[in-house]
């Protein structure tokens, strides 16, 4: 099976390590008519900045096009083109939780769940099926642990090394939240709560000030 990772080389060999059996996966810093004519399944982790790309899967019938879909819906992205001839599936690529050996993965049709089985068993992939929404489930999880997280210490509640320690220790969780926001990437929190919040407009997901004043310093320098 031909498998082409849309994204960076350290994306690429993650997906590398992750396929069990006879494949060939090849990477491509951006989409190549190329490659993609030779592919059998597409792991895209550059749709969020480059959104264009599902207008080139999608008149490929039979190729499995995993995008990653954690700030969108499928069917918000789908709802754009004419017709999607391609089996569409979403999965879960952010940092922390695309090393995991079960990979979160979500689908445009119901009708293609067969597909996506047949696909995700022929890379030896353990997966959880989620619905198709924005933020998936563990993301939406983990950015409003974080979220709630910077509230209490720009309230003076905890410090930051407290929290962490708090949370291993109680909850048993493997990062404390400011541990995990900074594997994670502030960026991508930030932007997985503005996206939740852009959805359904949930108080839960109102990013904290001091959140939003670090990832504004952290896209100034």
């Amino acid at each position: 099976m031909n498998i082409l990772v849309v994204g960076s080389k350290e994306q690429a060999n993650i997906i590398k390590e992750k396929v069990k059996g006879d494949h060939e996966v090849r990477f491509a810093g951006f989409l190549s008519e190329a490659l993609l004519e030779k592919a059998h399944v597409v792991f895209d982790f550059n749709v969020d900045a480059s959104p264009d790309n599902l207008e080139q899967y999608v008149n490929y019938p039979g190729m499995s096009v995993f995008l990653n879909a954690v700030n969108f819906s499928l069917a918000e992205q789908a709802i754009y083109q004419d017709a999607v001839q391609c089996d569409l599936f979403g999965f879960n690529g952010h940092p922390t939780f695309i090393e995991r050996d079960l990979m979160e993965v979500s689908m445009y049709r119901p009708e293609d769940k067969m597909d996506l089985e047949k696909a995700l068993k022929g890379m030896g992939l353990e997966y959880q099926l989620v619905d198709d929404r924005v933020g998936m489930v563990t993301p939406r999880i983990i950015a409003m642990i974080i979220n709630e997280a910077y509230y209490t210490v720009m309230e003076g509640t905890a410090n930051r090394d407290d929290i962490d320690l708090g949370m291993k220790l109680g909850t048993n969780y493997p990062m404390g939240p400011f541990e995990w926001a900074e594997k994670w990437g502030i960026i991508n929190v930030y932007e997985v709560l503005e996206a939740l919040f852009e959805d359904i407009k949930d108080e839960r997901y109102k990013i904290c000030p001091l959140l939003k004043k670090e990832y504004l310093y952290f896209m100034e320098g």
